[in-house]
Parts: structure tokens; C-alpha cells; sequence
């Protein structure tokens, strides 16, 4: 749980959204990506997770469309750049346990920052990554954040689509009663 803004993990989700960490607004709230310029649950809709745009404050409906999210870091702060490399060095190892233990199919970073920090490596593409993060497969994403003008909404949309259909066969509870009956 982050200061003022828990976890939304379950069984058997497809992917879990990493934010780097908790904004202001997001932990004041309690509910993440709250801040009012935040595009990540427009994006989230368009992109084709879920049927209509979700609100911050029920956040926790995005268990039903078998997604959840967490932050690689507790710490709020209203930039992600006031974080230190000693903070993410800290949540390493308790991030990694807690990907491990929820098991997604995939696990998607929202910026490059903190797999950077996590992977070790600099060279990092958007997407699909060659190496999974705690046995599960790794996604990279352009941070949904107002303050990232690097992407328009379009840009977003499309990056998040990609994925979508990369885990659309296990959004639906349907995909997941066929897998275990067969496993």
C-alpha cells in the first residue's frame, strides 16, 4: 500500500498498470491517477480496456475488466523527477515479490523511468520488452501524465491499443475458465 493510495491487485489479471509513483492529487484523494489533467483513464478507455471512461474514484471497477494497478514507489510527489535512485534501489525487491506473487499476464511500466531503474538498463523501446520482469511479461508505456506533452492523447491511445491486443485474449473470464480447465 502507498502513503494514502492502496493497491488495486487481485487473481488473475491480465495486466497490472505500474505508475511510477503516486501524484499529490492521487494520494490526497485516494484514488490513483486523480489529477484532474491525468489521461491515463481516457487512454485506458479509448484504447479499448474498458467499455466506458472509468472516474478516479472508482478505481477499484478496473478489477472487473481483469486489470489493476499499483506504483513502483510509495512516495507521492508532485513530479516523478523528485525521486531519488536510492528510492527506487528501496522498492526494488518488494515490487518484484509483489509482481511475482499476482502473477499477471503482463506487467506494464508508465514511463520508462522505473523499469529503467529496476532492469538496470538505459536503452529501453516503448513496448513489448525482450525481458520479463519477475516472470512475467514486461510492457513499457508513455506516462499518461498531464505534465508529459510528449504524447498526445492520439499517441497515447495507440501505444495502449497494442497492448490491449497483446492481452485481450485473457481480459475476459471466459479466456481464464477455458485455460484452467485445460491446465
Amino acid at each position: 500500500m502507498s502513503a494514502g493510495l492502496e493497491d488495486i491487485l487481485g487473481e488473475r489479471l491480465a495486466v497490472i498498470f505500474c505508475g511510477i509513483n503516486p501524484g499529490l492529487m492521487a494520494a490526497a484523494q485516494g484514488h490513483h491517477f486523480a489529477g484532474h489533467s491525468n489521461r491515463f483513464w481516457r487512454t485506458l478507455h479509448l484504447s479499448g480496456f474498458t467499455p466506458e471512461q472509468v472516474a478516479a474514484e472508482n478505481d477499484r471497477t478496473l478489477l472487473q475488466y481483469r486489470c489493476g494497478l499499483t506504483a513502483v514507489v510509495e512516495r507521492p510527489t508532485a513530479r516523478a523527477d523528485q525521486l531519488s535512485k536510492q528510492e527506487f534501489a528501496a522498492a526494488a525487491n518488494s515490487f518484484e515479490e509483489k509482481i511475482s506473487r499476482h502473477a499477471p499476464r503482463f506487467v506494464a511500466f508508465l514511463g520508462k523511468a522505473a523499469y529503467a531503474a529496476l532492469s538496470g538498463r538505459r536503452d529501453i523501446a516503448w513496448g513489448l520488452q525482450t525481458s520479463t520482469f519477475a516472470g512475467t511479461t514486461a510492457w513499457v508505456l508513455p506516462n499518461p501524465s498531464g505534465r508529459n506533452r510528449a504524447f498526445s492523447l492520439d499517441q497515447l491511445v495507440a501505444a495502449y491499443a497494442a497492448l490491449h491486443l497483446a492481452a485481450k485474449p485473457w481480459l475476459t473470464p471466459e479466456e481464464w475458465s477455458r485455460e484452467s480447465r485445460s491446465g
